[in-house]
């Protein structure tokens, strides 16, 4: 048998939690501006940067999870096709 796993419903309180990283995030930079605003504006000048060098990295990690993936799912094959089930913890 197949196990799937299905996406877990958001929590109630999701949408806060994120409101309140975004917020505390915001705060931090501002006090980062105050203290010393040349290294403020540089970090929110290279975010976006450094967001689309790690895009490709990105890439490459969700291409190697998924031969891993793959290789687990054909490693396991004869065990399947003979009705062997794994032992679960």
């Amino acid at each position: 048998m197949v196990r799937v796993r299905r996406p877990r419903p958001l929590a109630p309180g999701h949408i806060l939690e994120v409101a309140v990283q975004v917020l505390m995030l915001f705060v931090l930079w501002c006090l980062l501006f105050a203290l010393a605003w040349p290294l403020a504006l540089l970090a929110l000048v290279l975010f976006p940067l450094v967001w689309l060098i790690s895009l490709p990295l990105r890439l490459v990690g969700i291409s190697v999870a998924a031969l891993m993936a793959l290789i687990k799912a054909i490693l396991f094959l004869p065990a399947r096709l003979l009705g062997l089930r794994g032992v679960r913890s």
